[in-house]
């Protein structure tokens, strides 16, 4: 938690968006209309595009926001508060970082927002370099999270294409079972496995079973230790 004053310009060693946020934008909600305008032009002379918006359900009006950014949030407002708008963007699964703001040094609710994955917990009046390190880390969660989740759509859709059997014996693979093996378990010629196999790496795009098991991995499809194969739904 950071005790911290507000100032309009970044001044000198400020920090600016990284390179791989340079097109983020920055979501200001306060109730505040003199805190708002002091945050926009703060950000925006400082190089970030930003938004602001009085209240959590204005916010939720506007149309999704697809590309980097995050959010800096006032915890106390009238009508649905921060918290609750923490809560409710979890329950949809949009992943934009929050950085919470207050007036009142609550440490109760620093510890349950950070827990929930907030970035900081910042304590109003706001130090400018304060609040532009913990935005330039948000935006930078962000990217690698929409990175990531890119990678995860790619993968599931050169998985689409494979056909039932061809499935069952990437599975197979992913133990580690030899093709012999492999034959022995799903009652094919090996031949047949080393044909599927050679498909199963062609159509997931992959050059080696260290790929295709990293590849695996990120979609939640592991090999435990005795050989079988487990779906798990939690990375989706």
């Amino acid at each position: 938690m950071h005790h911290v004053t507000l100032d309009s310009e970044p001044g000198p060693g400020a920090t600016t968006p990284p390179m791989e946020a340079t097109a983020a934008t920055v979501f200001i909600i306060d109730d505040d209309s003199s805190v708002r305008k002091g945050l926009v032009r703060l950000l925006r002379s400082a190089g970030w595009n930003a938004e602001a918006f009085a209240s959590a359900e204005a916010f939720l009006a506007r149309p999704d926001h697809e590309d980097i950014g995050c959010i800096v949030l006032d915890l106390c407002m009238p009508g649905m508060s921060g918290q609750q708008l923490q809560d409710l963007l979890q329950e949809r699964n949009i992943v934009l970082p929050i950085v919470f703001l207050t007036g009142q040094g609550d440490v109760a609710s620093s510890v349950v927002a950070m827990k929930k994955g907030a970035v900081d917990f910042l304590l109003k009046p706001i130090d400018s370099h304060a609040l532009l390190q913990a935005i330039s880390e948000a935006t930078l969660r962000h990217a690698a999270a929409l990175e990531k989740s890119h990678d995860i759509a790619s993968i599931d859709a050169r998985m689409a294409r494979l056909s039932t059997r061809e499935r069952e014996v990437m599975e197979q693979v992913l133990t580690g079972r030899l093709n012999k093996q492999i034959a022995g378990v799903l009652g094919i010629a090996e031949k047949t496995v080393k044909v599927h196999r050679g498909r199963v790496m062609a159509k997931m795009e992959v050059h080696s079973v260290a790929q295709l098991v990293h590849e695996c991995e990120l979609v939640g499809i592991n090999s435990d230790s005795r050989g079988t194969v487990q779906t798990s739904a939690a990375v989706r």
